[in-house]
């Protein structure tokens, strides 16, 4: 979806992308919205102009998953946890700007359980589409 890589696009721009007139296409996106379809715009922030180009993924076994969850919303290096199914609980995206300072939150975090970390070393696909159907929406 055309919106998914372009959020400000016009929505003169957008119509002419999908063929369609700019009232049509800002109808349908606008019923997107109202159904939930489209949930939220949002900026993507580049991670190395940050100074955090160092991604690791941490799958995470814990007891205590409240004091855990906290634990990461207090983190300035989780951007993201997921609840998980099977041998772990959770999985923890941190990122930051070297390999020690991803050792100093896993050491931070081992005071909640037991991990196994994976440092991504490549990303071919950030940021994945779902592509919905413009013309039924």
């Amino acid at each position: 979806m055309i919106l998914q890589d372009q959020a400000r696009i016009s929505m003169t721009e957008l119509g002419k992308a999908v063929a369609l007139s700019q009232p049509a296409v800002t109808e349908r996106v606008r019923r997107m919205e109202e159904k939930g379809i489209i949930d939220h715009y949002r900026a993507v922030v580049s991670l190395e102009k940050l100074n955090k180009s160092i991604v690791a993924y941490l799958l995470f076994h814990t007891k205590g998953c409240e004091n855990f969850v906290d634990h990461c919303k207090n983190s300035p290096d989780v951007l993201e946890l997921h609840r998980i199914s099977g041998q772990y609980n959770f999985l923890v995206k941190v990122v930051s700007e070297s390999l020690q300072s991803i050792q100093t939150v896993i050491n931070e975090m081992g005071k909640h359980g037991d991990s196994t970390t994976l440092i991504v070393l490549s990303s071919p696909i950030e940021h994945g589409k779902v592509i919905p159907d413009i013309q039924d929406n």
